[in-house]
């Protein structure tokens, strides 16, 4: 009779576990179109890093009428926010994305369709991001004070993920030294939650002075600033068959000239170079600095470049994303109705020969994963994953197939596609918060996990060195 006794008093508070979380999952199938029609007004109204005025208001008012106390401005960036509710340990974030990309303007339909030509477009789903967050960061708070939990939850309003940087300049200002752990998630087309590296990078614009003249009649008195810019260009692009194969660099020209018949006395060269190891990202960024310099005396023009943002390689973290992948299987994926079913039909016909998909693949967990040498994109959350213990998933807000910063993207995540997606990520992440406020060792394993990996001796040194936040770099 003790021992069953002893069973029970075991179970129950299992048992009360598992009812709160199914509690959490109803209340947010509940307020599936609030947070739908919160993402919808941020999807219509796409603005890019730094300029994301509106979407960071909408964000913040709706963590305040949810009773949290909101810091804005943080780390002199005007959209960039802290919201806070609780005190004392443990501390677990949530790091909310709401900015845009520029030249995929898009409507919600299976076809290519601009809303504004040449205009802006949620095409990573940061809406959907920002949004399911937020939804979380809520429901847990609910769920604290209904409990009578300990502890404080914060969601991070982070700007300019895409090239902006945002959390770095977060980061290097203190802002997380005291989480405990930081979660976050990311639109896709696949649900997953592995432990996952990503790519460091480095962006830098190359700026290139020179003097105008007659292109015909006087061009012995010209040095063309997009002399040098190619030149450099040229040289960049020899330099591919000589670093490391895991690199990737890429360009685009974004000043050139005004006209032929004048000899260009300014030009600029937006490059990117990205390697699995931040410090390898540094040695291969020095090479391009002096093939800058050797352009930049071979076309007898002055050159000067600015580092427009800097991001560290994700640092995974298998402790947290265990318990984020245990909880992706409990919510489940996105299953379609007949409705998104022709739309992902019709989506298919859109993609390259050879890419296989089908509506039943959204559905799917994909298995766990550790995949510590990066790939892919990078992002600013790596940074963050350097400083404090860091997991995150992706869930299928797009069609199955679908590629990042394409039309794709855009249109299913102004449908309900993109909604149920983001309301899994939101569940999935209010039920690995409560498991970290419930089992406070998790934290302190994930702690110990992160100490490990940094290697001994680290000390965190942002790869943007000093300067402020680039907040003009869309304009």
């Amino acid at each position: 009779m003790r021992k069953l006794f002893t069973l029970i008093a075991f179970l129950l508070p299992i048992a009360g576990i598992l009812a709160q979380g199914e509690d959490v999952i109803k209340k947010l199938d509940e307020k599936s179109d609030f947070y739908g029609s919160i993402a919808k007004q941020i999807w219509s109204n796409p603005e890019l890093g730094y300029l994301e005025t509106e979407s960071s208001v909408l964000l913040q008012k709706t963590l305040t009428d949810a009773g949290f106390k909101v810091t804005a401005g943080v780390a002199d960036i005007p959209t960039a926010f802290v919201a806070e509710f609780g005190s004392g340990a443990p501390v677990i974030g949530i790091m909310a994305e709401f900015d845009a990309l520029p030249g995929v303007s898009q409507d919600a339909v299976p076809f290519r369709s601009a809303v504004v030509e040449g205009g802006s477009g949620h095409a990573c789903g940061h809406h959907l991001f920002g949004t399911a967050s937020v939804a979380a960061g809520i429901t847990v708070k609910e769920w604290m004070q209904s409990n009578g939990v300990k502890g404080t939850i914060r969601v991070y309003g982070t700007p300019a993920e895409e090239g902006g940087g945002g959390k770095v300049y977060m980061a290097r200002a203190g802002l997380m030294d005291d989480v405990d752990a930081m979660l976050h998630w990311h639109p896709g087309s696949r649900n997953n939650a592995g432990a996952n590296s990503s790519l460091a990078n480095i962006s830098t614009k190359f700026r290139f002075y020179g003097e105008a003249s007659h292109a015909a009649a006087a061009p012995d008195r010209g040095k063309s600033a997009l002399d040098g810019v190619e030149a450099m260009n040229f040289m960049v692009n020899l330099l591919r068959e000589h670093v490391p194969q895991e690199t990737r660099m890429h360009y685009v020209i974004t000043r050139g000239g005004e006209a032929p018949n004048v000899v260009p006395a300014f030009a600029e060269s937006y490059h990117y170079v990205r390697h699995p190891d931040a410090m390898v990202v540094k040695e291969i960024f020095k090479k391009l600095v002096d093939a800058a310099e050797g352009a930049a005396q071979g076309t007898q023009t002055r050159m000067e470049y600015e580092v427009i943002n800097g991001v560290y390689n994700l640092l995974p973290n298998e402790t947290l994303a265990r318990v984020m992948q245990k909880n992706l299987e409990k919510v489940g994926g996105v299953v379609y109705d007949d409705e998104e079913r022709k739309f992902a039909e019709e989506i298919f016909k859109t993609f390259p020969a050879g890419v296989k998909a089908s509506p039943e693949d959204a559905a799917k967990i994909d298995p766990f994963m550790v995949n510590e040498k990066g790939s892919g994109g990078s992002t600013d959350v790596g940074d963050v994953s350097w400083l404090v213990p860091t997991a995150g998933l992706g869930t299928a807000t797009w069609v199955p197939g679908t590629s990042a910063h394409t039309w794709q993207a855009v249109a299913a995540g102004g449908t309900s596609i993109g909604q149920k997606g983001m309301m899994v990520a939101a569940k999935t992440l209010t039920l690995t918060a409560m498991d970290i406020f419930q089992a406070p060792e998790i934290a302190q394993k994930a702690k110990e996990e992160l100490s490990k990996r940094q290697g001994e001796g680290f000390e965190y040194e942002a790869l943007v060195g000093d300067r402020k936040a680039p907040l003009d770099y869309r304009k």
